[in-house]
């Protein structure tokens, strides 16, 4: 196994000093990095949080000495949160604009259709915020990882849950996503090993979904924790209704939507104790994570979400495999990507024989006093669990 730490990596790095980082002059022609972006459409928000981290590292790479004593740009079209465009523009990306190497698109179902594309061109792509288990069973050879597996998403909940166990469960998601229904089949099958029941269980549309007859059959169920595999609307839409209707849970652990800060000002008080997995967050006391988030709000002028990080922490790991391929080889490039090991913004960078990230794991948040506090995994946490935490 490959570690950016290795002796093999430093000599090359040592005996390309001068390569790597010489000044840029304006006749090196610039590697160029292609990718789609929803910058409209369902996904719109999270997208452009994903290219303001990934245009944070080009900025970063280039200040450095550039890679390969070449400038970086980024090359990217607007896929307006649709897996057929996101298609069309990659092949337009490979085959017009020739770029050198490919960073994903936003999301399980828009990656699943830009993935192939890639994959029928022999052309190594590192996927930015995808997740869905489908990406990986397909046998392919050039897609790589940086997210947490679906089914793997929720996991951490329920290791800092079963220390409560045995406990009824609620369990509901969105079926018209993979990437929940991914999640949710991972909660299902490693709630019975921890000694949660799941009592309730209830698949919802991603639109128009009947909040208010889901929470009545939850309150009947009386589940002591309600996991909910769902988007951000969906996650609203729960808390809403369950505050409305009174739903006395001991813990809510909802997917998408308690990480965002909007979460909190749009419930208000009812946000108080309600938990989610997360990628990232300010606190979790990686390194660089503090300096990475106080540029991101001098520059962007919010507070750097998961997504953000997503798109930095994508430009590191295709910069360290680059760097440790010593040329833009695609061959080499796809054999780093495999092989290494590399520890970025997001955390640890490793890849299992499909190219489905095992490297590191979701963190738990919940919010406390009004604001979010990183409360698992334990050697990280800022807060230690508020259980039960009835809203």
């Amino acid at each position: 196994m490959i570690s950016i730490q290795s002796k093999a990596f430093w000599t090359t790095l040592l005996g390309s000093l001068w390569l790597l980082f010489a000044p840029v002059t304006q006749a090196a022609d610039a590697i160029k990095i292609g990718l789609t972006v929803s910058l409209s459409g369902d996904l719109a928000k999270l997208g452009q949080q994903q290219l303001q981290g990934m245009q944070m590292w080009q900025e970063d790479v280039n200040a450095r000495g550039a890679l390969l004593g070449r400038p970086v740009k980024l090359i990217y079209y607007d896929d307006r949160s649709d897996p057929a465009t996101s298609a069309r523009l990659y092949e337009r990306l490979i085959s017009d604009d020739r770029v050198d190497l490919l960073l994903g698109p936003y999301s399980s179902d828009i990656t699943l259709a830009a993935s192939t594309v890639a994959e029928e061109n022999s052309f190594p792509m590192l996927t930015v915020g995808a997740a869905a288990e489908a990406i990986w069973q397909r046998g392919y050879k050039n897609v790589f990882g940086i997210d947490v597996p679906a089914r793997a998403y929720m996991l951490s909940v329920l290791d800092m849950l079963k220390e409560h166990a045995p406990l009824r469960v609620a369990l509901v998601y969105e079926d018209d996503a993979v990437f929940t229904r991914d999640m949710a089949e991972g909660a299902r099958s490693q709630a019975a090993a921890y000694g949660l029941e799941i009592v309730f269980e209830k698949d919802l549309p991603r639109q128009n979904a009947d909040f208010s007859n889901l929470v009545r059959g939850m309150r009947d169920a009386k589940p002591d924790v309600v996991i909910g595999a769902v988007y951000y609307e969906g996650a609203l839409g729960i808390m809403r209704e369950s505050l409305k209707q009174g739903l006395k849970a001991d813990l809510f652990a909802l997917s998408v939507g308690p990480a965002a800060g909007a979460f909190g000002d749009t419930l208000g008080p009812g946000v108080e104790g309600v938990t989610g997995p997360v990628p990232w967050m300010r606190s979790d006391r990686r390194p660089f994570s503090f300096d990475f988030s106080h540029r991101y709000r001098q520059r962007y002028g919010s507070d750097a979400g998961y997504h953000a990080t997503f798109g930095y922490a994508a430009g590191q790991v295709l910069e360290a495999a680059v760097r440790l391929a010593g040329s833009l080889d695609r061959d080499k490039v796809r054999a780093q990507l495999s092989a290494m090991r590399f520890r970025s913004l997001l955390g640890s960078y490793q890849v299992d024989e499909t190219g489905k990230q095992v490297g590191h794991k979701t963190g738990v948040l919940q919010w406390q006093g009004g604001t979010r506090r990183l409360v698992w995994p334990p050697e990280v946490a800022e807060a230690a669990l508020m259980f039960p935490a009835t809203p």
